[in-house]
């Protein structure tokens, strides 16, 4: 259930980076709002997740997640350059995921 809890706050931190930048500066009303209920639904979620796991796996997981979901949106939605050197950071950051997740237990 906590990595699930990861997961979903992971998301919502995609959401929240996303529409801070729709916000322009949290000078658009709508974005800003939906910025700031995401942030708040994000840490408590991973707040609730860091109950039964460790701090430093969790917080790396929900950080790469909103990361690399962030780099995908701005790629696909954005219309920002993709890069070999941007493509390979991304990777790097996922394969830190996957043996981080992998070398926790619960």
């Amino acid at each position: 259930m906590a990595w699930m809890l990861v997961l979903a706050a992971g998301l919502l931190e995609i959401v929240w980076a996303y529409t801070m930048k729709l916000s322009q500066g949290f000078t658009r009303p709508g974005p800003t709002a939906v910025t700031l209920l995401a942030m708040l639904a994000s840490f408590a979620l991973l707040s609730l997740a860091m109950k039964s796991l460790p701090l430093g796996t969790a917080y790396t997981v929900w950080t790469g997640i909103g990361a690399v979901g962030a780099f995908v949106v701005g790629i696909v939605v954005l219309g920002e350059p993709l890069t070999t050197g941007r493509l390979l950071a991304a990777s790097l950051i996922v394969t830190g995921l996957v043996v981080m997740k992998l070398s926790t237990p619960t």
